[in-house]
């Protein structure tokens, strides 16, 4: 049985914090802790036995100590609840910070603020009531219109707040934002992800951040929530140049295994036992163990699109030719995106860039028993700074 009493705790209006510890109950009689929300006000039903302690900060269901946050971090502002960005708020929210939401379809965050997140009227407001506010966009034009729009970030931004850019950015764009950050007397983060958005929805992905290190040691305990792998990449503007290579990396993978792909099938090979080969071989990687499934399935679903993969490869392209490299392999990948967002369109997902070969052999690459979706089956684990190794 459970035994529970009410207390109504009022954080918002009173001031008043506490971190709820429940001791162990003697025989059948197990606790419980259950929130219910109100307007302006949360309700708690608490277990017999329950010790109350004042705490200087809460953190959205949850009562956590403030030194699991981060120094003078006690709510996060996130903008951008799209493929990546809705799974990133969705393990804050999830793991019981006070997280306020915003996106451009004010339906999308209904889910987020009934799980307990509070909806941000404008980023303006965001930036006054969050001290970290994060953007999460599909792009960097997304990204200023957010910044520097009426009742932008920049409008509500000031001394001691941090605003943390996660999309695939230009380096440029990101430093000149954070000029403008600066100037207000906060700090700026660019700390893009990688890994897939099925790892984004379990905290298992890996983040790049560029910042000042103190800066860095103040968003770890955020950022080893939202991932699982954080590497401290040196000042701002390296994470989105390091980003921008890896995806890079990424489409070329996508691209080779298309094409190993239709050249097997051509060849009479079997598409499963291929698949097996190569993930057997020295011809692996994560790319095909996991985008490889999704073109044999048929569905080509890995929550990405054409155009943002033209974008990112686009950025690294520039990257090289603003440093006189001349690069072979990369302006042959722009110019096939190119012509494949010609042909399917720019939201078609980026695994069909096999279709261009498949509509020109007439042939079929897909074999049974392989996933519509990629599904993240790791545990949800606390996260940890990459070290690199020197010497």
């Amino acid at each position: 049985m459970t035994a529970v009493y009410q207390a109504s705790i009022d954080p918002f209006l009173s001031g008043s914090f506490y971190y709820m510890e429940l001791y162990p109950l003697p025989g059948n009689i197990q606790p419980e802790m259950k929130c219910l929300q109100g307007p302006g006000r949360r309700h708690y039903l608490l277990a017999p036995m329950v010790k109350m302690t004042p705490l200087s900060s809460t953190i959205g269901q949850k009562f956590i100590p403030q030194e699991t946050m981060g120094e003078g971090i006690m709510r996060v502002g996130f903008i951008g609840l799209g493929n990546v960005g809705g799974k990133l708020a969705g393990s804050l929210v999830r793991n019981g910070f006070s997280v306020m939401v915003r996106d451009l379809d004010r339906a999308i965050a209904e889910p987020f603020i009934q799980d307990g997140a509070d909806w941000g009227d404008s980023p303006g407001a965001m930036a006054e009531a969050c001290e970290l506010i994060i953007t999460c966009l599909p792009s960097p034009a997304a990204c200023a219109a957010v910044m520097e729009g009426e009742d932008g970030i920049l409008d509500g931004i000031g001394p001691g707040k941090i605003w943390a850019e996660m999309s695939t950015t230009d380096e440029g764009e990101v430093k000149r934002l954070g000029a403008m950050v600066a100037e207000k007397g906060a700090d700026a983060v660019d700390c893009p992800v990688s890994g897939g958005c099925h790892r984004a929805a379990t905290g298992n992905i890996s983040i790049f951040a560029g910042c000042e290190r103190a800066v860095f040691d103040r968003m770890l305990p955020v950022l080893t929530t939202l991932g699982r792998r954080v590497l401290h990449t040196g000042p701002l503007g390296s994470a989105s140049i390091l980003k921008v290579m890896t995806n890079y990396l990424a489409t070329a993978n996508l691209m080779t295994c298309a094409e190993a792909l239709v050249t097997m099938k051509a060849a009479g090979m079997d598409l499963n036992t291929t698949f097996e080969a190569i993930r057997i071989s020295s011809g692996n990687s994560f790319v095909h163990e996991t985008e490889s499934q999704i073109i044999l399935n048929g569905s080509r679903n890995i929550n990405f699109t054409m155009d943002l993969v033209l974008k990112d490869i686009g950025l690294f392209q520039s990257i090289a030719e603003n440093h006189n490299i001349p690069l072979e392999i990369s302006p042959l990948m722009v110019e096939t995106f190119r012509h494949a967002i010609e042909q399917y369109g720019p939201r078609e997902f980026s695994p069909n860039i096999i279709r261009l070969l498949e509509d020109k052999t007439g042939l079929d690459i897909r074999a049974p028993g392989f996933p519509a979706e990629i599904l993240d089956d790791e545990p949800e684990e606390k996260g940890y700074e990459v070290v690199p190794i020197r010497g």
